[in-house]
């Protein structure tokens, strides 16, 4: 049977990467991007590998969420006219901002990191479920040990820093994969993180480069920090698409639920906030009001 793949923000860096592998692996990659341009580059490079089914892309704009939903009815749209499963989705969508913005009225980290994915993901549900066995992919990030636990609103208590608010939007899509992990065991639908660790992409070699993304007592130490993360984050895209590839393909994760890839591409414990059952249902509360499955 053909094994189709959906690879958000795939039109370049990790995005890309994951994408080429799973063609590599014989899927029919579908990549998600906003600009027309990078999409048929990145389709062309995919398809010149000889991939067993060529490529596609399809545009939507990822921080709005009005799009998200175009580009999940979509998606279920394709697959129920073709009868083809939609195997894997990767939610590989991601950003940090150095100063406070919002989309739709509403943060922009929060969104486009865990409340697009989260959408997305809850809207092709159905799809996913009728091609099981499928997978879920959520890409994931170290900067969660740095994000607050609190999630009564968007926004957390104190000043911004993009970094730190990066990290907290992170940690609730964790909490959000292993939650839906748990609600979907036992559906064929299986759920992953994946954690890239560090690589040279545009946001790392951009936004990640400003000390004002930190607070101000990390930004102190900012050149022991600076140099850390130079060194940390100068491999390739397509090392770091490697944890992404393995939670979407690797036999030995059949049957298997819940489990973060770590940048080793080989299973590692979550962190402990995202597994603390309180931190999920506030997670889930949050996600339920600012991202509804159902528009009146």
């Amino acid at each position: 049977m053909k094994k189709t793949a959906v690879v958000t923000a795939g039109t370049g860096g990790i995005g890309l990467e994951t994408a080429l592998g799973l063609a590599v692996a014989g899927f029919a990659v579908t990549v998600i991007g906003r600009d027309a341009e990078r999409g048929a580059k990145a389709v062309e490079r995919i398809n010149t590998t000889g991939p067993v089914h060529p490529a596609r892309f399809l545009s939507a704009d990822l921080a709005a969420l009005d799009q998200v939903r175009a580009l999940a009815r979509r998606i279920a749209a394709d697959h129920a006219a073709s009868g083809e499963p939609l195997t894997v989705l990767v939610n590989n969508v991601g950003a940090m901002f150095a100063e406070r913005q919002t989309r739709g009225g509403v943060e922009a980290s929060f969104v486009v990191n865990h409340l697009s994915p989260y959408l997305l993901t809850e809207l092709l549900l159905p799809t996913l479920t009728a091609g099981a066995p499928s997978r879920i992919v959520n890409v994931t990030s170290g900067a969660v040990a740095l994000g607050k636990r609190v999630f009564d609103a968007i926004e957390p208590p104190g000043g911004y820093y993009g970094f730190h608010w990066y990290g907290r939007a992170k940690l609730a899509n964790l909490a959000y994969t292993l939650d839906l992990a748990a609600r979907l065991d036992g559906t064929g639908v299986s759920v992953f993180a994946a954690d890239p660790g560090g690589a040279a992409t545009d946001m790392t070699n951009g936004t990640m480069t400003d000390p004002k993304i930190v607070s101000p007592a990390l930004r102190l130490l900012w050149p022991l920090v600076r140099r850390t993360f130079e060194r940390s984050t100068s491999g390739p895209a397509s090392a770091a698409a490697r944890p992404s590839i393995m939670a979407a393909t690797d036999d030995t994760l059949t049957g298997r639920t819940g489990i973060v890839i770590g940048a080793q591409a080989h299973p590692v414990a979550p962190h402990r906030a995202a597994a603390d059952l309180r931190v999920a249902e506030a997670v889930r509360r949050l996600s339920e009001r600012h991202a509804p499955l159902a528009l009146n």
